[in-house]
């Protein structure tokens, strides 16, 4: 079946919008506005699973700083700070080009805790 240039792929604008501020707000409050999302957005479909996918993402994200935190001791951890900050937001931003067109966007460096 093929679709039209007018029809997504999964959910509707309002759903659409949802997962956008899903991954978008997950840069500015870690894994809090996506769990928020992910428990509330029981009625949209679409938004709850990027709402999985941006909070099993936030929450690898602090398992990496905390990994982090151990690493500057020997100096690199400083390092791999500023790496998972630069790949927190590029990643945080594709996901929501991603959603808002529709797409089922999958964090490509991502522990599945929440399944």
């Amino acid at each position: 079946m093929e679709m039209n240039q007018n029809e997504t792929k999964s959910g509707n604008q309002n759903e659409r919008t949802m997962a956008i501020l899903a991954h978008i707000l997950g840069l500015f409050t870690s894994f809090v506005a996506p769990l928020i999302f992910y428990l509330v957005l029981n009625e949209q479909p679409y938004a709850k699973e990027q709402a999985k996918e941006s909070l099993n993402f936030q929450i690898t994200v602090i398992i990496g700083y905390l990994i982090a935190t151990f690493l500057t001791f020997i100096v690199i951890g400083v390092f791999v700070f500023f790496v998972l900050a630069i790949l927190n937001i590029v990643f945080c931003v594709i996901a929501a080009i991603a959603a808002s067109k529709g797409d089922n966007y999958r964090y490509p460096i991502s522990i599945r805790l929440i399944n």
